[in-house]
């Protein structure tokens, strides 16, 4: 698991520089106000806005998350442990007037840039 990827997955990557090319800038990997050891994948500290890009497996995707055969109980718990942790991230982050989007490895970066770019902006526009 040393070896997996959390941050800066090619699905990050593809997100990030269609938000750049259309404009939007943005911080990398901040940490969680009040938690210190969980980050936001792509942040926009202005107007509030977290975004979380998801892998299927680790965070227990409805479509594609799959299930170990090896260990299953292990791997149960430590799937489920992600999931109730990104459950508590969302609800810190809400709580805080943050607006927070999360979407699956698996979703287009065009669709998933332009719902970003839709948030971005209507937060923008508000006193």
């Amino acid at each position: 698991m040393s070896r997996q990827a959390n941050r800066d997955t090619s699905p990050e990557i593809a997100v990030r520089r269609l938000l750049y090319a259309a404009g939007y800038r943005y911080r990398l990997h901040r940490p969680v106000p009040g938690m210190p050891r969980r980050t936001i994948d792509i942040a926009f500290p202005g107007t509030k806005v977290a975004v979380f890009l998801d892998g299927c497996f680790w965070h227990g995707c409805p479509e594609h998350a799959t299930h170990p055969r090896a260990n299953r109980e292990w791997w149960r718990q430590k799937l489920d442990r992600n999931i109730s942790r990104d459950l508590e991230t969302t609800e810190r982050l809400l709580g805080e007037g943050w607006a927070v989007l999360r979407f699956w490895e698996h979703e287009s970066p065009d669709t998933v840039a332009d719902r970003i770019a839709q948030v971005v902006t209507e937060r923008k526009g508000r006193p």
